[in-house]
C-alpha cells in the first residue's frame, strides 16, 4: 500500500516583494513538513508574484528570483521534502515561465510552460515564451550563486517527468488545464500519476465551477491525484487571485481550500492511496492508448512519497480518502461579491499603508454596495481576530494608529468600522430627505464615521463664477434652459463632490487626531460605465473602486444578501427605492430617475454588456440574438432601436473609460478603441432593412413566438 500525504497551497504574494514572497514559501513549506507532507506544490510564479508585467522583462526580477532560490536551497527548510516553485528563468536568451522542482538542496528539472494565458486579462506572451519542444529536455547552466549551493553545473530543462521510487509526477502549469490537449493526458497515459498544477488564476463571478470541474475531469477519466495551487489576495492590481487550492483523486475532490481568505498562507493536506490510482487505471481502452503512448525522459529521484510500511504517513495525521471524498464547495455569486471584493480591499489597505477609506453615500444602490463591502471587510477582519490570526490583528493595529505593544483586538466590525471607513453625505437643494435619511441610517447600522453637509454654497460660488466672467447665467431644463445649461449644471454638482470627497479624505484622520489618509473609494458599476452614464470626474474618480466590475443587476442580489445575511434590515430601502442622479430639481410632474436618463432599464443593460463581451457580438449580431430572446415582448424594430440606441451611447461616451478608477475584476474586461463612428450608418442601416422585413410576433405570446 502507498499511503502518502500530499499538499497544495495558496499564498497571498506581492509582485516584487522578493522577502515577504520567500518568507510565505518558508512558511508554506514548514507547515507541510509538520503535516507529514512529501511533496509541496506552491503557485504560478510564486518568487517574484504573478502580477510583475513587464518587470518580468527586467534583469533584475530574474536576478533576484535566482537570489531568493539560493536562499531556499541554501537552509535546512527544504531537506526531504520534494519542492515545486514557481520563477523565470532566462534560457539561451529566452525567457521562460518556469516550475524549478527541489529536493535535498539540488534542482532536480526545470520545466518551462508550454501553453501560455493570453486573452482576457492575461498578457503572458508579452514577456514570455512557451517551451514548444514538447516532450524533450536541454541542458541548463546554472548561475554561479546556484552552483555555489547545489554544486551543480548544469540540469535537465524542458518536458520531462520526475520518477520517484514509488510513484511518477508530472507538472502542469495553470491555462495548460484549460486546453483542449492538456499535457496531463499524455503525461497519464506514459504512467504519471501525480500531476500537480501552480496556477495564477483569478476571480470572476461563477468561474470557480470551470476550473473544479477542469480538475475533476483530468483525473476522471485518465486516473490520478491532482494537485491544484494557486495564488490568493491582490498583488498589485485590479485583479484578486482566489486561492481555493485543492486535491483531486479519480475525479473527486479530495481536500479544497478556501476562494477567500485573509490569511497569507493557507496549506491543504490529504493522504492517498496511490493504489486507488492503478485500480482505476485497468480498462481495457486505457490500457491500449497507454501501451502507444510516447515516452517522456524521467528524471529518477531516490526518495519515495509514501512511508514504505502499512498505515505509516508520520507528521500531524490527517483525515483519509475513506473520510474526504466530498462535492465541491461553491459560493454563489452575491456570496462572492460579499468576499472577494472585501479581501481585495484588504489587501490594498494594508499594503498601501494607509489609515482607511471614504466613499459619498448617495443614498442609492451603488454607494450602498461598496460600503457594505466595506463592511464585510471589517466582518472578515473581526472573525480572522476572534481565531487569534496574528498578521491580520498586526495589521489592523497599524492601520488603526495602535502602538507596537497595544492590546487591541479587532473583534467587533462595526467598532473597527467607525475607526477605519468614513462616510459622507453631500447635499443639495436637489436632494431628497429620503436619500439623506438613507445614508444617514446606513452608516449609523455599520458603524462608519459618518459627516453629513450641504454643498449648495460651493455649487453657486462656482456658478457665479461662470456668470460673472460671461455674463449669462445657466438655467436648469424644467425652469427653461436648454440642454446643455442642464447637463452642465447637474455635471458641476457631481464634480464638486470628487474634489470635496479628496479634501475629507486628506484631512478626516487629522481632525479625528490621527495622521495620515483615506483612499477614495469609487462607486460606479460595469454597466453604467459601459453605456457612458456617469459624469467624467464626478464620483466614479476615485482610488479604487470594489464594484467597477460588477453589473446593477448582480448588486441587487448582493445587496438583499447582505440584508439577511449581514443583519442589516436597512438595505431593504436601498431595494425598494427608484435609482436618481438627483442632480435636477425635483416637481410634482418631474423626478430624475436613472433609467428614464438612460433610456434603457438596468436589466436591459446587463444583456447588452452581455451580449458585447461574454458572446462577443456587433450591433447586428446583438440584434439578430435579441430578435429570439425578446421577440414574444417587443417587434423587431422596437428591439432595433434598442439596440442602436446601446451602441451610438457606449460609442460616444466611450472617452469616459479612458479615466474610470482601477476597478476590482469581477466580470469583464476587454481592449477597445475610445473614439467610435458612433453613428455606425454601415451596420444601423442593415439592422434597420432586416427589421423592416421581419414579422411582428410580440403579440403571440413568448410560448407562440418560440414554436412558430
Amino acid at each position: 500500500m502507498g499511503h502518502l500525504i500530499t499538499v497544495a497551497t495558496s499564498l497571498n504574494q506581492w509582485a516584487l516583494d522578493f522577502q515577504g514572497n520567500y518568507e510565505r514559501i518558508i512558511e508554506s513549506i514548514a507547515i507541510a513538513k509538520q503535516r507529514g507532507a512529501a511533496m509541496r506544490v506552491g503557485p504560478e510564479l510564486e518568487i517574484p508574484g504573478y502580477g510583475c508585467y513587464d518587470h518580468f522583462l527586467e534583469g533584475d526580477t530574474v536576478l533576484h528570483s535566482w537570489e531568493v532560490l539560493a536562499k531556499i536551497l541554501s537552509g535546512e527548510d527544504t531537506m526531504n521534502i520534494l519542492c515545486d516553485i514557481g520563477m523565470p528563468v532566462v534560457h539561451k536568451n529566452v525567457i521562460y515561465n518556469c516550475r524549478i522542482i527541489i529536493y535535498n538542496k539540488q534542482i532536480l528539472l526545470i520545466r518551462p510552460k508550454m501553453w501560455l494565458a493570453n486573452d482576457g486579462n492575461y498578457r503572458e506572451m508579452r514577456y514570455f515564451t512557451p517551451w514548444m519542444k514538447h516532450r524533450q529536455w536541454e541542458d541548463h547552466y546554472l548561475p554561479r550563486i546556484i552552483q555555489a549551493v547545489t554544486k551543480q553545473t548544469k540540469v535537465p530543462f524542458g518536458d520531462c517527468v520526475i520518477s520517484t521510487v514509488d510513484t511518477c509526477i508530472g507538472v502542469e502549469l495553470c491555462e495548460e488545464l484549460f486546453t483542449p490537449s492538456s499535457p496531463h493526458i499524455l503525461m497519464g497515459l506514459d504512467g504519471v500519476e501525480i500531476f500537480t498544477n501552480s496556477s495564477g488564476s483569478h476571480h470572476e463571478l461563477r468561474k470557480l465551477y470551470t476550473r473544479v470541474e477542469l480538475i475533476k475531469e483530468a483525473t476522471l477519466k485518465l486516473g490520478g491525484v491532482y494537485l491544484y495551487a494557486n495564488q490568493q489576495g491582490c498583488d498589485g492590481d485590479r485583479l484578486y487571485y482566489d486561492g481555493c487550492a485543492m486535491i483531486a483523486m479519480n475525479g473527486h475532490i479530495v481536500a479544497q481550500g478556501s476562494q477567500f481568505s485573509l490569511n497569507d498562507v493557507e496549506v491543504v493536506t490529504a493522504t492517498i492511496d496511490i493504489e486507488d490510482v492503478r485500480s482505476h487505471r485497468t480498462s481495457r481502452s486505457r490500457a491500449l492508448q497507454a501501451a502507444t503512448t510516447e515516452r517522456y525522459h524521467r528524471i529518477e529521484v531516490p526518495f519515495a512519497l509514501s512511508g514504505g510500511k502499512f498505515g505509516e504517513t508520520g507528521g500531524e495525521q490527517t483525515p483519509g480518502l475513506r473520510l474526504s471524498l466530498h462535492e465541491a464547495r461553491f459560493h454563489r455569486p452575491e456570496e462572492e461579491i460579499a468576499l472577494g471584493p472585501a479581501c481585495w480591499l484588504w489587501d490594498y489597505l494594508r499594503r498601501s499603508r494607509t489609515q482607511g477609506y471614504f466613499v459619498p453615500l448617495s443614498g442609492g444602490v451603488d454607494s450602498c454596495a461598496t460600503a457594505v463591502i466595506v463592511y464585510s471587510m471589517c466582518r472578515l477582519v473581526a472573525d480572522a481576530a476572534r481565531r487569534a490570526e496574528k498578521q491580520v490583528i498586526a495589521d489592523a493595529r497599524r492601520i488603526v494608529g495602535e502602538p507596537e505593544d497595544s492590546g487591541y483586538i479587532p473583534s467587533d466590525p462595526r467598532e473597527f468600522c467607525g475607526r477605519i471607513f468614513h462616510t459622507c453625505y453631500m447635499g443639495t437643494e436637489n436632494s431628497s430627505v429620503e436619500t439623506r435619511k438613507r445614508a444617514k441610517d446606513l452608516a449609523l447600522a455599520i458603524g462608519s464615521y459618518h459627516v453629513d453637509l450641504n454643498m449648495d454654497s460651493v455649487v453657486t460660488s462656482v456658478v457665479d463664477l461662470f456668470s460673472f466672467v460671461t455674463g449669462a447665467k445657466p438655467r436648469f431644463e424644467v425652469h427653461g434652459g436648454t440642454g446643455a445649461e442642464n447637463l452642465a449644471l447637474q455635471n458641476i454638482q457631481a464634480r464638486l463632490r470628487m474634489v470635496l470627497s479628496y479634501l475629507f479624505a486628506q484631512l478626516l484622520p487629522w481632525v479625528r487626531g490621527r495622521q495620515g489618509g483615506l483612499l477614495v473609494l469609487g462607486s460606479a458599476n460595469v454597466d453604467e460605465s459601459l453605456r457612458g452614464y456617469l459624469t467624467k470626474y464626478d464620483c466614479s474618480s476615485a482610488d479604487i473602486n470594489p464594484i467597477g466590475g460588477i453589473s446593477k443587476t448582480d448588486l441587487k442580489k448582493f445587496i438583499a444578501y447582505a440584508q439577511d445575511a449581514f443583519d442589516l434590515p436597512i438595505l431593504r430601502s436601498f431595494l425598494d427605492a427608484i435609482p436618481t442622479a438627483e442632480l435636477e430639481p425635483m416637481s410634482e410632474t418631474y423626478v430624475q430617475a436613472d433609467e428614464a436618463d438612460m433610456g434603457m432599464t438596468y436589466d436591459e443593460l446587463s444583456v447588452f454588456g452581455r451580449l458585447r463581451k461574454v458572446e462577443k457580438c456587433g450591433p447586428y449580431s446583438m440584434f439578430t440574438k435579441l430578435v429570439h430572446e425578446w421577440g414574444a415582448i417587443l417587434s423587431p424594430v422596437e428591439i432595433a432601436e434598442k439596440v442602436k440606441h446601446f451602441f451610438f451611447e457606449h460609442a460616444r461616451n466611450r472617452h469616459k473609460m479612458t479615466t474610470l478608477t482601477p476597478a476590482y475584476h469581477a466580470v469583464r474586461f476587454d481592449l477597445r478603441p475610445f473614439l467610435y463612428a458612433s453613428r455606425f450608418p454601415w451596420q444601423f442601416r442593415k439592422i434597420d432593412q432586416v427589421a423592416a422585413a421581419l414579422p411582428d410576433r410580440s403579440n403571440l405570446g413568448p410560448e407562440k413566438a418560440k414554436t412558430d
